[in-house]
């Protein structure tokens, strides 16, 4: 029997508070929205969900509130297959939220309020060693503390995961991480934060790269940017590959259901143009339905 991959992901898990409605308010401005519903999200935890569903054997660290969104968002996580051993539960605080504002054409904005997630701490993820231990790719994003962050980075590359490090957020990062992590995936917006400190070169994303690889010469930077497809650098080549033509719904978990998915093929061994083709597929999917974890495919839905 073919081992499965081994994923680690540490993250944040959320509940998403979506209401729906055809535009936008402006400052001061009240409309009426047209749907609202409560959908289990979080970075952190979207990404685990999708490689699961992928096919990897997925382990989560995390952080919830010892409230009803945090009984109902960890019984998700174990009816998906999810090992959970690593989801603490911090007393008194409330686990995180995020309110989505999803505009009838498929945009969407947000707003996170983290909750236990900032709770998650070095040493919660100092007692996970073992499953860092056994992974193939640790996937981390930028949801919960900086300093567990570092800590995860450093146990992971230890043992030798592959660490993909999905900024989002996007924010400074330091010279720990710049020099540890094997995968640099921002989106566009992200990639030009953390190149420049402004969004005001998200369409340069080439320049932004190179700039970043002055910083972080041995690391494969993966930008994402939408409808347009993905760029991305091996060392000195440089590619972009297209995104498919879909009829989007909801975006909101595009980028973690790529960063899943390439996690998933990197960790079964695939060279980096067989994941971001595999990744730009289930992102295609992911984007034609409805919700961030309710819109994630299985393995038997994407063509490889």
């Amino acid at each position: 029997m073919k081992k499965r991959p081994k994923v680690v992901v540490v993250g944040s898990i959320n509940m998403d508070l979506v209401v729906s409605s055809d535009q936008a308010p402006v400052k001061g401005e009240t409309i009426l929205g047209t749907d609202f519903q409560t959908v289990p999200g979080g970075k952190g935890a979207n990404q685990a969900v999708a490689a699961a569903r992928l096919g990897a054997e997925v382990s989560m660290i995390a952080c919830l509130g010892d409230d009803m969104n945090g009984s109902v968002l960890l019984r998700q996580l174990e009816n998906e297959g999810i090992d959970t051993t690593f989801v603490n539960t911090a007393s008194g605080e409330t686990t995180g939220v995020a309110v989505i504002n999803l505009l009838s054409q498929g945009d969407n904005s947000i707003i996170v309020v983290p909750g236990a997630n900032h709770r998650l701490s070095p040493a919660h993820v100092e007692k996970t060693e073992q499953a860092l231990r056994e992974a193939d790719v640790c996937l981390i994003q930028l949801e919960i503390p900086m300093e567990t962050v570092v800590t995860a980075v450093k146990l992971a590359r230890r043992h030798g995961a592959k660490v993909i490090l999905n900024p989002a957020p996007a924010q400074e990062l330091s010279s720990e991480i710049l020099a540890s992590i094997d995968f640099l995936t921002p989106n566009e917006t992200e990639a030009s934060l953390l190149a420049t400190g402004s969004v005001a070169r998200a369409a340069d994303v080439k320049e932004n790269v190179n700039a970043l690889k002055k910083r972080m010469p041995n690391t494969v930077f993966v930008v994402t940017q939408g409808g347009k497809g993905v760029y991305f650098t091996d060392g000195d080549e440089n590619e972009e590959y297209p995104a498919q033509s879909v009829e989007v719904v909801d975006t909101t978990a595009a980028g973690d259901s790529f960063n899943a998915a390439m996690a998933v093929k990197l960790a079964e061994g695939s060279s980096l143009k067989e994941a971001v083709a595999f990744a730009t597929k289930v992102a295609a999917v992911t984007v034609t339905r409805f919700g961030a974890q309710t819109s994630l495919p299985t393995r038997e839905e994407i063509v490889d």
